[in-house]
């Protein structure tokens, strides 16, 4: 039997003002399942993971994390909250939201030195997430004056630490050259094979979904999930994919595929919504 991690019935999110965020959100996410989250900018792909981590809340509509209710007052509680920051992490986009302390090895060690584990352990936690993001050397570097790209292997070794059951990625290509895009693709893929990890993850970067999902939800500009299945078949409807955003007239098809690298109408910059 399936044992969902997320699921949502009905959801909507209304900035202050009114403007919509999200609406009418239906979403099932299975335990060790990959889904990317496709969408032009403001399409709701940032809130959405936000509302998953329990950063912003539902204005209406049904959340469930692990079979609970996810809301503001379930996460006051205590006990409630560090249980579900345990088994849900968040990378951001923007590296530097997340880095503030003073040397990599302190930016790692400060989700598992919360968690009340034995100093042992964090030590041990911290050194498998160092290595398996390749930053051993960055050990004692300050994380604000490190390149994009460390920075953002820092982020994810400071929720990896955490040994997180659910990781959620906000544009994780976003600022990388073409190397260090591919090696996060491939340690995505480890992840998941090894660890099991849940990955949800929103982007706009269509070289990459089918390497990092094995499901798709495309929003669109109406802040709704306009469909939903594989990536190879998503990326196949050329037709939708320009009336979504996510392509020009200028984007062409080699071997199969849909290749947009220079022709994307949105750019790897930061996204609100």
């Amino acid at each position: 039997m399936d044992k969902f991690v997320f699921q949502a019935k009905g959801l909507e999110y209304r900035y202050d003002g009114g403007f919509v965020a999200i609406e009418g959100l239906d979403l099932n996410i299975v335990q060790g399942e990959q889904v990317s989250i496709l969408g032009a900018n403001g399409s709701g792909k940032s809130t959405l993971l936000k509302i998953l981590d329990g950063l912003l809340f539902a204005t209406s509509g049904q959340l469930l994390a692990f079979g609970k209710p996810l809301t503001q007052d379930a996460l006051e509680n205590d006990e409630l909250s560090f249980a579900f920051r345990q088994r849900v992490g968040l990378v951001f986009q923007d590296p530097d939201v997340q880095l503030f302390s003073p040397t990599v090895w302190d930016e790692v060690a400060f989700g598992p030195l919360q968690m009340d584990i034995p100093k042992a352990e964090v030590k041990e936690r911290v050194e498998a997430a160092l290595k398996l993001l390749d930053i051993e050397k960055l050990r004692e570097r300050s994380p604000h004056h490190l390149s994009g790209g460390e920075k953002k292997r820092v982020a994810i070794a400071s929720v990896l630490s955490m040994k997180p059951e659910v990781l959620l990625l906000d544009e994780p290509t976003a600022g990388l050259d073409p190397r260090s895009q591919m090696n996060l693709v491939d340690f995505l893929g480890k992840l998941h094979q090894e660890e099991g990890t849940t990955l949800i993850v929103a982007t706009h970067d269509l070289d990459i979904i089918e390497a990092i999902s094995d499901r798709a939800l495309v929003m669109d500009e109406n802040h709704r999930v306009a469909v939903q299945g594989k990536p190879a078949e998503i990326l196949a409807d050329t037709d939708f994919l320009l009336k979504i955003n996510l392509i020009h007239e200028h984007s062409h098809r080699h071997r199969g595929q849909v290749h947009a690298h220079a022709h994307l109408e949105v750019k790897h910059h930061k996204e609100e919504g």
